[in-house]
């Protein structure tokens, strides 16, 4: 499979213990199927968190596999107080099982800064002193991030604060196509210069951004797919790209439809869709709430009641992998 075409990169030289756990994270994909669920802990899990969290947890188990949890906490200011018991408080319900310690990504801050000064010694990195204002400015239509077009990329590397601010940190992305194996077609494909581009490993605040973060865990946890929402599609070519920097390959990925409201639009925390809290207010129990998210993917008929275990011991791995093809738009196809 193809990560990245163009020159070769610098080498990398990561400290010996942290290279040993990449790459037994990495051997862990042949040993046994694992995937992970991994919500922020900004607020309840709606129903569309509930429905993918339900489809990589059937996944799991009906590959005879495990199912990780981590919890993504590293945007500390967004994070609420709380959030986090009700997370896990609320999978429990529900009867979704997790395999092993749950995983918080502020507890692995002292690798991914370790892999960032490998790649910034590597010269994988530059730093970016862009404003939030410049790059509005070349944003895409309806507020959509254009591929950054590379301001800062072949000026001279100052690191440290000028007029009091330091840079955000990018990766300096090598030409060709990022290619990775995606569920429900041959290839996922995105163009590096012109679908992904120099993303930010390293914000100027030093908060350690999602793409580095990510990719990072991906390996350390022997992930060998990655099921998650159809919008997070266009993140995988950066997220592939970190990977073929630290010299590994990518997981599979399977990116699942989201659950639409009746206008079509996504649910959301930020427009308050509603969580178990309001479907539990209603007197639904975990059964019923099972049948509902089931009956949203067209796996059981509309008021069914069951258990999530009863719900993966009547299901097939081929009527799991019909309702999971992703479905993309034109404009995501490269």
């Amino acid at each position: 499979m193809p990560v990245a075409a163009g020159a070769p990169a610098p080498a990398l030289r990561l400290p010996h213990h942290l290279q040993a756990q990449l790459a037994q994270g990495v051997g862990r994909r042949c040993q046994a199927y694992r995937t992970r669920f991994a919500p922020s802990p900004t607020g309840p899990l709606h129903r569309g968190n509930l429905r993918t969290a339900l489809l990589s947890w059937l996944e799991a188990r009906l590959r005879g596999g495990e199912w990780l949890l981590r919890i993504d906490d590293l945007d500390t200011p967004r994070n609420r107080l709380g959030a986090e018991a009700a997370i896990l408080d609320d999978l429990r319900w529900l009867g979704l099982d997790w395999d092993g310690p749950v995983v918080r990504q502020s507890a692995h801050r002292g690798v991914y800064a370790t892999v960032l000064s490998a790649l910034r010694r590597a010269g994988h990195l530059y730093p970016c002193r862009c404003s939030r204002r410049l790059l509005a400015d070349v944003s895409a239509p309806h507020g959509a991030l254009a591929v950054y077009p590379g301001y800062c990329r072949d000026r001279a590397p100052l690191w440290g604060p000028q007029d009091g601010r330091l840079p955000s940190w990018r990766l300096r992305l090598q030409p060709g196509v990022l290619g990775w194996q995606e569920r429900g077609c041959p290839c996922g494909r995105q163009d590096g210069p012109t679908a992904v581009g120099d993303v930010v490993l390293r914000r100027a605040d030093g908060v350690v951004a999602y793409h580095l973060a990510t990719a990072v865990d991906e390996l350390l946890m022997g992930i060998s797919e990655v099921v998650r929402g159809d919008d997070l599609w266009p993140s995988t070519g950066a997220q592939v790209a970190v990977m073929a920097a630290l010299g590994f390959p990518a997981p599979a990925y399977a990116h699942v439809p989201l659950w639409r409201d009746p206008r079509g639009e996504r649910l959301s925390k930020r427009e308050g869709a509603e969580g178990l809290a309001g479907l539990r207010s209603l007197g639904l129990d975990a059964p019923a709430v099972i049948g509902c998210l089931a009956a949203s993917l067209e796996l059981v008929p509309a008021g069914s009641r069951l258990s999530a275990r009863e719900l993966v011991a009547s299901l097939s791995l081929q009527a799991l992998d019909t309702c999971m093809h992703p479905k993309r738009a034109e404009g995501e196809k490269v």
